[in-house]
């Protein structure tokens, strides 16, 4: 049955971006021997704008947070352009998520459950995965957060 996914994000009022397109010499998704390996998404705020900053530093964990939701929001955008159905999505199993931080910054796990969560609410049970939480002291564009994805598909 096609669509459950579609209606989730209806009910919770979430509607998705243009999935952003590469910046450099890469694609955005590759789908090979049943899963989808989606590259590193950037944040995008409500006006388009991209969030900046080093968590730590000039960036508190609430913006981390937010970041990081924004970049779950790209990847499900992602896998959309990619699959043509987000049905088709069996299990999210791992994402990386990269935290522009300040050395003194221990919290980028706290960070990454902006976008663990949204998985979780968009995708339910098969939404849960495994995670790398990793500081870094800088990110492309200056980025607060970036995150990749690797998800589990039926065939289409």
């Amino acid at each position: 049955m096609s669509g459950l996914i579609e209606t989730k994000l209806a009910e919770i009022g979430l509607s998705l971006p243009e999935p952003a397109a590469p910046v450099a010499a890469y694609v955005p998704a590759v789908e090979q021997n049943g899963f989808l390996h989606i590259s590193g998404q950037l944040p995008f705020d409500e006006n388009g704008d991209l969030m900046v900053g080093r968590l730590g530093e000039d960036r508190d964990i609430a913006f981390g947070e937010q970041a990081a939701r924004a970049c779950g929001v790209m990847l499900v955008a992602q896998m959309k352009a990619a699959l043509g159905d987000l049905d088709r999505v069996e299990r999210v199993v791992k994402l990386g998520v990269f935290v522009n931080s300040a050395s003194n910054f221990t919290d980028q796990a706290q960070v990454a459950n902006g976008a663990s969560e949204l998985m979780q609410e968009v995708f339910g049970d098969p939404g849960r995965h495994a995670r790398s939480a990793v500081a870094t002291p800088v990110l492309p564009l200056g980025v607060a957060v970036e995150i990749d994805a690797i998800v589990a598909v039926s065939d289409g």
